[in-house]
């Protein structure tokens, strides 16, 4: 559980981590010294992951966004492991999940054009066996943060 001072930190931080410690602390009303102490303990209990720069996908020439929706017939922890390991080799892959319902893994792939997609489809299919994979790529980003909602870290979390 988060008190409200470091919730007031973690949301200035997910806005732009380049602050200074005494702007941050200024912003919400701290000295720097126990400004900095808080972000210590953040970082220290892992609720600060990392610090990272945000990098506009167009800029970087991988402005095509498509949604892997992965079947398999295999559920063995011997095959779950085989494709955790085989995606490690694809960079185009930013987000990886496994789900419920009628699929089994849905990825977000980022790459610059559908050719390059086709070619990163056909690398992925020859490292693994999977029984159905559909693509489905975004016309358009309506929306898109690295922002957590910080609400509910003030809730005791449920067992």
């Amino acid at each position: 559980m988060l008190d409200r001072m470091d919730r007031k930190i973690l949301d200035i931080l997910q806005k732009d981590c380049t602050l200074p410690v005494a702007e941050i602390g200024k912003q919400i009303g701290l000295s720097t010294t126990p400004c900095w102490r808080r972000i210590q303990k953040l970082e220290e209990q892992g609720v600060i992951e990392r610090r990272v720069a945000l990098l506009d996908p167009k800029k970087v020439n991988v402005g095509v966004t498509v949604f892997v929706s992965i079947t398999t017939s295999n559920h063995t922890k011997e095959w779950l492991e085989r494709f955790h390991a085989a995606l490690e080799d694809f960079p185009e892959v930013v987000e990886f999940y496994r789900m419920s319902g009628q699929i089994d893994y849905l990825l977000r792939v980022v790459v610059p054009d559908i050719e390059r997609y086709d070619t990163f489809y056909k690398r992925l299919i020859s490292k693994i066996e999977l029984y159905d994979v559909s693509s489905a790529f975004a016309m358009e980003q309506i929306k898109f943060t690295t922002a957590l909602p910080l609400d509910y870290a003030a809730e005791e979390r449920r067992p």
